[in-house]
């Protein structure tokens, strides 16, 4: 049952995190179940699924965009969308920005860096994500809201080499509160952590984690 897996899972963290139901594949049905037994965020990889998803489903759920995000298929989350996790350009945010002022609203988002040994993974490195926010490309934008990192782990066996990947990830946060973010109080989210290694992520300071097989079964 969906609503003894979320309990379990809400039990293993503590207060400060957020648990983000990853949702992807999953059908309706079972995001009511989740919203049933009290669940309201949810995560997304595909813009056309959360679209259709959030027209139909209840209004106060809130969507978080988790996967790669392709700028043509901005505009489809821009209405429903309360956090974006997956910026990874500065191309991509001014899309992102363009989409917000056409709805009339601030889009929150989250830096994504590479921290994971596979190269098939996205994401900035600090040097790039430090001329991204030095930039005046940057400056100009003023519809969205940059709130946090995201970064997702190896997907290997090795605890050791996750806990690693975890602590730089909080290292760069770090970093860029103190040289960009000091002052503003709204950078404040760690997105680490998935079914298989969350608990590693909270130990490492993770804010966010984002739970899917754990709570909706296997992948479809």
């Amino acid at each position: 049952m969906i609503n003894e897996k979320l309990a379990t899972v809400k039990k293993n963290i503590p207060s400060n995190v957020t648990l983000v139901a990853v949702s992807k594949t999953k059908p309706n049905e079972l995001i009511e179940e989740a919203y049933k037994a009290g669940q309201r965020i949810f995560g997304e990889n595909k813009a056309q699924e959360l679209k259709n998803k959030a027209e139909v489903l209840p209004k106060d759920i809130q969507w978080h965009f988790i996967g790669h995000l392709q700028r043509n298929k901005v505009k489809y989350i821009a209405p429903h969308t309360s956090l974006i996790h997956s910026i990874d350009s500065i191309q991509l945010l001014t899309e992102v920005n363009k989409q917000g002022l056409k709805n009339n609203r601030i889009i929150d988002c989250l830096l994504q860096f590479h921290i994971a040994t596979e190269e098939s993974k996205f994401g900035l490195s600090l040097e790039e994500a430090t001329e991204l926010l030095n930039s005046n490309d940057f400056l100009n934008l003023k519809n969205i809201k940059i709130v946090g990192v995201m970064g997702m782990a190896s997907f290997i066996n090795n605890e050791e080499q996750v806990r690693n990947e975890f602590i730089r990830l909080k290292d760069i946060f770090t970093q860029l509160n103190n040289n960009f973010f000091n002052q503003t109080g709204t950078f404040q989210t760690i997105s680490m952590g998935m079914s298989g290694d969350y608990r590693i992520a909270i130990e490492e300071g993770s804010t966010m984690i984002r739970v899917g097989s754990a709570i909706f079964g296997n992948r479809n």
